[in-house]
């Protein structure tokens, strides 16, 4: 199983609530979470990118970094952690990302992958005046293909000329180009959106399910298996897991509830509303997973909350599900949180017995 960090590039991490740390996200923050993962021998760190937050009392993600940027900084900070930045595809064009790209993959010396986004909160496109419209919700999976198509092309060839509804090439040109394959990431979970990513993308990422219920999430990453069967390509399949913890259960579940009873109403309810926004009865099931009210100071994402030796068991029963490539994890506070998974709950899992801390392997 290989295990990443969800790095926060907006305040307060992935909790929506007055209760939980309170931070707002710096270079320095991030630099220490990346570095602390690469410590303890982790496989990979990803940022979002979120233009305009929640807001409510806790302003939750009002304050964010750009994800490309960041990840260029901490290319140059770290030397064996794999780093995925996102793209906009409505805000940034596919050749400029591609060669923002090539830049990064320079810095890290071949470490660096793209997480390519839609876009889901109409906000963030139409305050700058790029929303296409609501047809596009319907449109998202045909522009991105197209996108990636214009990028492959210019990383593969250096050149494209490709001319599709929604892109028109005309000698588009790319040098340097990426020292080794570049990767890329989609967390679509619609027919749509796994179909984009069985033909164009590496890594399939998805929301947890539930509360202690790792296991839950097996019947999505099914779907992406029989999706990818149709290509004849494989894709790994990455879980997004919260996880709360401390040395017994009480503790763990203590912080949980403590965190649940601050949870910023005003902030999930605009996220909700936006989630809702696209009402096709098809529309993406992450986006969808967004407006349940159960956990939705969680980003209703899976948590997994209990002592190092309940979490260690709960992502130990994961690594027997077909297709995981293994998990994603969020924090409530990230450094320490890093921290405590490298040194009490990695050395528990027998999914993890053959990662040797990068600070050991360098002695």
């Amino acid at each position: 199983m290989e295990v990443g960090v969800f790095i926060p590039i907006g305040n307060n991490g992935w909790l929506i609530s007055s209760t939980s740390p309170q931070y707002k996200p710096s270079f320095d923050l991030n630099r220490q979470v990346v570095q602390t993962a690469e410590r303890h021998g982790l496989d990979f760190v990803l940022s979002m990118i979120k233009l305009r937050g929640f807001g409510g009392p806790t302003e939750f993600w009002d304050h964010n970094l750009d994800s490309l940027t960041l990840m260029a900084g901490l290319a140059a900070v770290t030397s064996r952690i794999r780093l995925f930045a996102t793209v906009p595809t409505l805000a940034v064009p596919p050749a400029i990302a591609a060669r923002m790209a090539v830049t990064i993959d320079s810095i890290s010396q071949g470490r660096f992958g793209l997480n390519v986004i839609t876009g889901w909160q109409r906000p963030e496109y139409s305050q700058m005046g790029i929303w296409p419209g609501d047809h596009y919700f319907g449109r998202r999976y045909d522009y991105a293909s197209e996108y990636v198509r214009v990028m492959r092309e210019l990383w593969e060839t250096g050149v494209s000329d490709f001319r599709g509804e929604f892109f028109q090439m005309e000698d588009c040109r790319l040098s340097p180009r990426p020292s080794v394959p570049m990767k890329l990431i989609c967390a679509g979970q619609s027919a749509a959106g796994m179909a984009f990513t069985a033909e164009w993308a590496d890594y399939n990422f998805c929301l947890g399910i539930g509360f202690n219920t790792p296991t839950a999430c097996a019947p999505t990453i099914a779907r992406m298996q029989e999706a990818a069967a149709k290509t004849g390509r494989a894709i790994s399949c990455f879980v997004l897991l919260m996880v709360i913890t401390g040395e017994t259960d009480a503790e763990a579940h203590a912080k949980w509830e403590h965190y649940r009873g601050g949870a910023d109403l005003e902030a999930v309810s605009w996220m909700m509303d936006q989630a809702a926004a696209d009402t096709r009865p098809n529309a993406d099931t992450n986006v969808r997973q967004l407006t349940e009210a159960d956990r939705a100071f969680n980003f209703n994402m899976g948590a997994l909350v209990g002592s190092y030796a309940t979490v260690a068991g709960m992502l130990d029963e994961m690594d027997a599900i077909p297709g995981l490539g293994g998990v994603m994890l969020t924090f409530d506070e990230f450094i320490s949180g890093t921290d405590i998974f490298g040194t009490c709950i990695q050395p528990l899992m027998q999914s993890r017995r053959h990662i040797q801390p990068f600070a050991e392997a360098a002695e």
